[in-house]
């Protein structure tokens, strides 16, 4: 009985180690496949980066930068974010300069403008803070000019727009 049993074990455990064996073996194959498309892989991108080194490829490279450049500030809505913009200004408070900068989407946007008072200035911070189109509002600086005809507050600060 005792030997039927350890006959029986012997083939089992002799079984399962030759399907493990079998499982090793194809698992070592398809690493080895791996290894060598991986290795292929590489040595392709050596070669692109070889060639887009040269200095043809790097020419070819800035001019596809500056393309998506343009189509990026074409497909952007510059309209839509003048009308967020003049939605959102005070009363009190005129722009005097814009300068806007296209960033992966959205765009930065730094602004200089006049207002009458503190009060104006402190509503045109709240505006733009409680603005869903405009985040990330940082104050840059604010002036005083002593000059007769000029606005008694000038101030300078950044948003971004993402025109949601």
């Amino acid at each position: 009985m005792v030997g039927i049993l350890g006959a029986f074990l012997f083939l089992f455990l002799g079984w399962r180690f030759y399907s493990l064996r079998r499982a090793d073996a194809a698992l070592l194959a398809r690493t080895g496949k791996i290894d060598q498309e991986m290795s292929r892989l590489r040595a392709k991108r050596q070669e692109l980066d070889r060639f887009f080194a040269q200095q043809e490829g790097a020419h070819l490279q800035e001019r596809a930068k500056f393309i998506t450049a343009v189509i990026e500030a074409r497909s952007f809505n510059w309209t839509e974010m003048f009308m967020d913009l003049e939605r959102i200004l005070p009363e009190g408070v005129h722009v005097l300069r814009i300068e806007p900068r296209l960033e992966k989407g959205s765009v930065s946007v730094k602004f200089v403008v006049g207002a009458k008072g503190q009060e104006a200035k402190d509503k045109l911070l709240k505006a733009f803070e409680e603005s869903s189109s405009f985040s990330e509002v940082v104050l840059l600086s604010e002036q005083f000019p002593k000059q007769p005809g000029v606005d008694p507050l000038t101030i300078e600060f950044s948003a971004v727009y993402s025109g949601t």
